[in-house]
């Protein structure tokens, strides 16, 4: 499976590559010069925009290559409140895929690992029906030194 990131700061790029090098080399790029082959399967990892909007180049890499669309992590910070990652809902929802992780700005070790579990069960079940227990014990509270 391919890592595909869209970012705007650099936490997500930061965090793909990461992730990336973790799972043993993974093939990993950017929205803008890293298209999957075709029929091949990838991971998006994006920012949310905004007040919980799906970023335009998202949205455009996802309209020629969304059939390849397999799972969500999104990106954003705490601070949002219900607003928290949105993009990723949104995405999941739209192509009927899991949102595997929301990220804090740049993510976490325990992140990457929930990624990497979720990676590592592809192909065994059925991963529609797989959250992230990061994702479903999340709160939008701020931490402080978290954040």
């Amino acid at each position: 499976m391919r890592l595909v990131f869209d970012s705007l700061t650099g936490n997500v790029r930061r965090f793909a590559t990461a992730l990336a090098r973790e799972a043993g080399g993974l093939p990993v790029g950017s929205v803008r010069d890293a298209p999957p082959a075709p029929g091949e399967g990838f991971l998006l990892l994006t920012y949310t925009f905004g007040s919980g909007q799906v970023p335009d180049s998202t949205a455009a890499f996802l309209r020629e290559h969304g059939a390849g669309l397999r799972g969500v992590v999104a990106s954003g910070s705490y601070h949002w409140g219900e607003n928290f990652g949105r993009a990723g809902d949104r995405i999941a929802a739209q192509f009927g895929v899991p949102l595997v992780a929301r990220l804090n700005k740049g993510g976490t070790a325990a992140d990457r690992a929930a990624v990497l579990a979720w990676l590592a069960g592809q192909g065994k079940e059925s991963s529609a029906a797989w959250v992230s227990p990061l994702v479903a014990e999340r709160t939008n509270e701020w931490i402080p030194g978290l954040n």
